[in-house]
């Protein structure tokens, strides 16, 4: 699928990881709805990028707010080709704290709503539109499905962001690790449904990026982070991330798979 005269959904797209993603797509000639609760971040964004985006505030666990974002694509850009997912957040406790106190639920579960029902809700309703799009494509015929599949025409792209703490988690990221996890695990079953409809689904695990999130963190932490990357040994960039997303999009034989992207690091 090429990038250019097509449209994306792009969570989480005012800052970040998402907001890189969402620049490389304009810059390859796509348009992009930039979903995010900072509003005055995702207005600037458009302000910036122009006519080939808009920007919708959006909370991914709520239905009707993922659904406007969607419809915003529809009647903006003429139809939604794909979605990358980057609104996710860190919720950190341990099981038990120092006084043996158990980890609060409400916090863990807020972690995984926001990072596992989130994704599923994006996608479900990104994939609605897809389908709904093909179905209505006159020039498709009565067998649009069948006839798109077997001709091998890549009709849209998911891609969802886990992490590497999917599969080396540290003490404190119960929540964050698990949510990542089932993200994780969305991907290959999704991607096996969606094939009738000629959709692939694709996963990105980063390790360390230098995004606005790691600025609050103390620069010790940093320091013993970026220590720990075998090679280049520093933080990840946020266009790295977004390299692999436009190259993810661009190759239709990437189906199914999770692509760690974290310069060999393995947390112990």
């Amino acid at each position: 699928m090429q990038i250019k005269e097509n449209s994306f959904l792009v969570t989480g797209g005012a800052s970040g990881l998402g907001e890189s993603v969402a620049r490389a797509i304009v810059y390859q000639g796509g348009n992009v709805v930039i979903a995010d609760l900072n509003e005055s971040a995702g207005q600037a964004l458009v302000a910036e990028l122009g006519d080939s985006t808009r920007f919708v505030r959006c909370d991914i666990t709520k239905g009707d707010e993922v659904q406007s974002a969607v419809e915003m694509a529809e009647s903006a850009f003429g139809g939604l080709q794909g979605s990358i997912n980057c609104a996710g957040i860190v919720v950190v406790q341990k099981l038990l704290d120092r006084d043996n106190n158990p980890a609060d639920l409400e916090a863990f579960s807020r972690g995984v709503n926001v990072n596992l029902v989130g994704s599923f809700n994006v996608a479900r309703l990104v994939a609605a539109s897809i389908a709904k799009r093909i179905a209505n494509d006159s020039n498709a015929g009565e067998h649009a499905e069948k006839n798109h599949v077997q001709k091998n025409v890549d009709q849209g792209i998911i891609i969802n962001t886990a992490s590497i703490a999917a599969f080396d988690g540290q003490v404190g990221q119960a929540s964050y690790s698990s949510s990542k996890a089932g993200v994780v695990g969305l991907t290959l079953p999704l991607a096996r449904e969606l094939a009738r409809h000629g959709i692939r689904v694709m996963t990105i695990a980063p390790g360390v990026f230098a995004t606005p999130m790691m600025e609050s963190i103390p620069e010790k932490a940093r320091e013993q982070l970026e220590a720990g990357v075998p090679y280049p040994k520093r933080l990840g960039a946020p266009n790295e991330f977004a390299k692999l997303v436009t190259h993810i999009i661009d190759n239709a034989y990437l189906n199914g798979e999770v692509i760690r992207l974290d310069g060999a690091i393995r947390m112990v």
